[in-house]
């Protein structure tokens, strides 16, 4: 992904040097769902194109990060645990997180990551994006043109584990 400088900070694609700060955005943003080191590991190493973050370019600090990969729509990743490989498909994407770090959020550094992300995406040859909504965060993803998709029983229990306000939600391209 290109770089996106927004107050300062840059989005740019993700290194495995990030790791370190990926995970301590992962904690401070998802308590509730935080996910091992191994599994941001995995996701890089799987689809790179996918992977960026936002970094302080004098201190390469990491203050968010955004994790995306090919996957069937209508399915959701189990929380914390590792994928083994992506489906060759290139058209349905997940959204598997995009998080900020609480000092810099409500700041614009959201959008552009998302439009970087689509740019791909679509160059990829990419039809539509899906992800689950946490953390009251359905609003936001409206905004970027997602809609919440009423889910079917299996999708409605794997979403349980995401807590009480999850929404399964997807945009086309």
């Amino acid at each position: 992904m290109g770089a996106q400088l927004v107050s300062g900070l840059q989005w740019r694609a993700m290194r495995a040097s990030d790791i370190d700060g990926v995970v301590d955005v992962a904690r401070a943003s998802f308590p509730d769902h935080f996910e091992a080191r191994a599994c941001f590991e995995e996701r890089l190493a799987l689809f790179a194109q996918g992977c960026s973050v936002l970094a302080d370019p004098a201190d390469e600090a990491v203050r968010g990060y955004l994790i995306a990969y090919p996957w069937p729509l209508g399915a959701i990743p189990p929380l914390d645990s590792l994928l083994g490989s992506v489906p060759q498909a290139r058209t349905a994407y997940y959204l598997h997180d995009l998080a900020l770090h609480p000092d810099v959020r409500g700041q614009g550094h959201a959008s552009p990551a998302v439009r970087q992300l689509f740019a791909v995406l679509r160059g990829l040859g990419g039809d539509e994006v899906a992800l689950v909504s946490v953390n009251d965060t359905a609003a936001f993803w409206q905004g970027q043109g997602f809609a919440a998709v009423p889910p079917d029983a299996a999708l409605q229990r794997k979403l349980a584990s995401y807590g009480p306000d999850a929404r399964y939600m997807r945009r086309a391209l």
